[in-house]
């Protein structure tokens, strides 16, 4: 399950720090292998449970990101672009480059 599942009641309570910011960057990194298997199999169908896990936790990332006071907007945006560019290459079969 997702770390980004988190009980109503303990919402807003959590404490965002490296170490959960790196298990979400590894989890995505192992549901796009995922996807990416499931893709190559012709399983399309089964991919989008997966994606959906996928989309939310970038958008959490986002929203992370966006909040934090210490990082820059042009940076930021560099960032989310390359990795979007990386997460489209690499479900395109291109290996990232």
């Amino acid at each position: 399950m997702s770390i980004v599942f988190v009980p109503r009641k303990l919402r807003g309570k959590a404490k965002i720090n490296q170490e959960t910011i790196q298990r979400l960057l590894d989890e995505n990194d192992q549901l796009v292998r995922c996807i990416t298997e499931y893709m190559q199999k012709g399983r399309a169908v089964e991919c989008v449970q997966y994606q959906q896990i996928l989309h939310r936790n970038i958008v959490y990332l986002a929203t992370i990101a966006d909040a934090s006071p210490d990082s820059f907007p042009c940076t930021s945006a560099q960032a989310t672009s390359d990795a979007a560019s990386a997460t489209a290459a690499h479900l395109n079969g291109n290996g990232g480059t």
